[in-house]
């Protein structure tokens, strides 16, 4: 059985070596700082999925009254394809919407073929937008793509 809930600070650890396992770091974000910064808004947001007492999912949402936004989204390898990244996402989705959020974005590398995929297996589409970032603050070695 696996639970969604809230992050708690003895989750730590498990996500970083959760997030090493999925590929979602990078060296230009670290991800305690990431945490901490999630952790520092306090907005109930930040969800586990946990099974038999191991840390099997993350996602990570935001909500700046405008747009919802999921980061961090990610399932254990050994435990994809059970339904995990589902829940972890129907349940960022019902939060969000409970505070009254239009709309849910969320960004992904384009050649993350499988990712593309279990999005739009979710309904999600493309928008015909450009993402543009600038970082604030070098949290690491600067990314050069």
């Amino acid at each position: 059985m696996v639970v969604v809930r809230p992050f708690q600070p003895r989750d730590r650890a498990r996500i970083r070596d959760l997030w090493d396992r999925c590929g979602l770091t990078r060296p230009w974000n670290d991800p305690d700082l990431d945490i901490d910064r999630k952790v520092a808004v306090d907005d109930g947001l930040f969800l586990v999925a946990e099974s038999g007492g191991e840390v099997v999912g993350t996602a990570m949402f935001g909500y700046d009254g405008h747009r919802g936004w999921v980061n961090y989204l990610g399932v254990d390898p050994g435990a994809r394809n059970r339904g995990i990244g589902r829940s972890l996402m129907a349940e960022g989705e019902s939060l969000l919407r409970s505070r009254g959020c239009p709309k849910l974005n969320l960004q992904i590398r384009a050649d993350n073929e499988g990712a593309v995929a279990f999005y739009r297996r979710l309904g999600y589409r493309t928008d015909e937008v450009a993402s543009l970032g600038k970082r604030l603050i070098e949290d690491g070695p600067v990314n050069t793509t």
